[in-house]
């Protein structure tokens, strides 16, 4: 009884220690700089005000070009094309886990382009295959030796936020195991069969995220705005964390104080000092913004 009282207290003190840590932690602002060393994480913001028709359609020629542009800054590559092909080799076998949610899905427009990009960098078709549910059933999924991680960020009532972490739940037969502690280790799954090595390229999109809402499923336009933004990085939890931190500026901006999301999207820095992927401490996160400036909002 006495270890079992132990480790009661200790699991209350670890998750006590993780939410001050990500309420804090993860609102620190993070500084466009140059790379000093080997320390920064490289992370690309890129928006165009010009991405979505005046219907909210996202227009593909202008996606593709922010993808683009981005990667090239990500990469350091001197040309679009040599982009890509540092991300794939012909002889890979692509999955590409996006994310279906019917209410902010990922964008159609994007998963095309990734694909076209796959093949003109020398991928076979066959090879490549696009999913969210149904990864572990599906041959190309079974076979991977690269993973491309696209999805959209919006607040979620288990975890604080739907984020590219999480995004890998589906790759478990019981997602469900890693709901427990709101979501605190999702992070956990990127340990398993190679899936953080087989991860090429991890895109959060910002294109209208949502930023507030109440219960498993709910979504109101309302708490959605157009920040035509995508993020991409090497580092999931660089990423994510750079995402997180424009949700919490437009939840200071709306609702006019300092709104903390309940629960805290403490996965995402767990996913740093629990689980160590990637990083998520905003002084070892080089952030590059290109693009529109206006209400950048980090």
């Amino acid at each position: 009884m006495a270890n079992q009282n132990i480790t009661r207290r200790k699991l209350l003190k670890d998750t006590t220690i993780a939410t001050i840590g990500a309420s804090l932690f993860l609102n620190l602002p993070v500084k466009a700089y140059g790379k000093t060393g080997n320390t920064a994480e490289k992370v690309v913001l890129m928006r165009n005000k010009n991405v979505l028709d005046n219907e909210g359609k996202v227009q593909k020629e202008v996606i593709e070009k922010m993808l683009e542009e981005a990667l090239l800054k990500l990469t350091g590559a001197g040309t679009a094309a040599a982009a890509w092909t540092e991300i794939f080799k012909p002889s890979d076998i692509l999955g590409i886990k996006s994310n279906e949610w019917n209410k902010l899905g990922t964008p159609a427009a994007l998963e095309e382009i990734l694909q076209e990009k796959a093949i003109s960098a020398g991928i076979k078709p066959e090879n490549i295959s696009i999913k969210d549910r149904g990864v572990l059933k599906d041959p190309v999924f079974q076979k991977a030796t690269a993973l491309i991680n696209v999805r959209p960020m919006r607040t979620h009532a288990w975890s604080g936020v739907g984020s590219l972490i999480k995004n890998y739940i589906m790759f478990v037969d019981k997602p469900y195991a890693y709901h427990d502690d709101s979501c605190a280790d999702p992070a956990a799954i990127w340990k398993l069969n190679n899936l953080k090595e087989k991860t090429r390229l991890n895109i959060l999109v910002m294109l209208t995220p949502l930023f507030h809402g109440v219960g498993p499923h709910h979504f109101n336009k309302q708490y959605t705005w157009a920040y035509n933004g995508i993020i991409i990085g090497f580092d999931p939890v660089a990423v994510d964390a750079t995402g997180l931190q424009i949700i919490q500026a437009k939840r200071r901006e709306y609702f006019g104080d300092d709104s903390q999301l309940n629960p805290p999207a403490k996965h995402i820095l767990l996913a740093d000092t629990r689980h160590h992927i990637g990083t998520a401490d905003p002084a070892k996160i080089e952030l590059i913004a290109l693009g529109d400036q206006e209400g950048i909002l980090i």
